[in-house]
């Protein structure tokens, strides 16, 4: 799959398989994200890498997914996540800038995963002091977002929207997700 096919295919993935995934395909994903772009360069991201089965379990019901389906958008039983990545800042490096740093990063990561069958979901709503207590985080670190990782047990579609951002599920459990058209979207040359 060339790259423009890999970020057109790419989806948040909410269902999935309970294969194992090899610890070194998720680090070579986190080694292309701190590749990304950061704002001065500074480097103030880091990331906890979660693969060990009892602790995925213990990090699972401290996110909340789906929000426009909750909780039918949410895994079921025996389609969980089965890997995590805590995306984190180092505030004694900075974190002025940090938003755009993530985006660059974690965008690379998912791109990275997608490019090896990885699927994900990134979740910003996520209880930030109970993650930090059973990793005994460190203040100075700002929790982010968490990536969840598995094989896909899903097809996720996209749906050309007019109005309505809201994705939704079919009868058939099929997720349903609205985009916006390049022609809505796009100015060229003028607005």
């Amino acid at each position: 799959m060339n790259f423009l096919e890999l970020i057109k295919t790419r989806r948040s993935i909410r269902q999935f398989q309970q294969d194992y995934i090899p610890e070194e395909n998720l680090i070579d994903c986190i080694d292309v994200a701190r590749l990304a772009p950061s704002a001065m360069n500074l480097q103030s991201l880091e990331y906890l890498l979660v693969t060990d089965k009892s602790q995925v379990a213990a990090i699972f019901p401290l996110l909340k997914w789906a929000g426009y389906i909750r909780p039918h958008g949410n895994p079921k039983v025996n389609h969980h996540p089965v890997a995590y990545l805590i995306v984190l800042i180092n505030q004694q490096i900075g974190k002025q800038w940090s938003a755009y740093d993530i985006g660059a990063a974690v965008e690379n990561f998912i791109l990275a995963a997608w490019s090896k069958g990885i699927g994900s979901c990134w979740l910003a709503s996520i209880e930030r002091d109970a993650i930090r207590k059973i990793y005994q985080i460190p203040e100075n670190y700002l929790i982010d977002s968490i990536v969840a990782l598995g094989y896909p047990a899903e097809k996720p579609v996209i749906e050309q929207i007019e109005h309505d951002i809201k994705y939704w599920k079919d009868n058939q459990e099929q997720l349903h997700v609205p985009k916006r058209s390049l022609e809505k979207i796009l100015h060229l040359n003028k607005f």
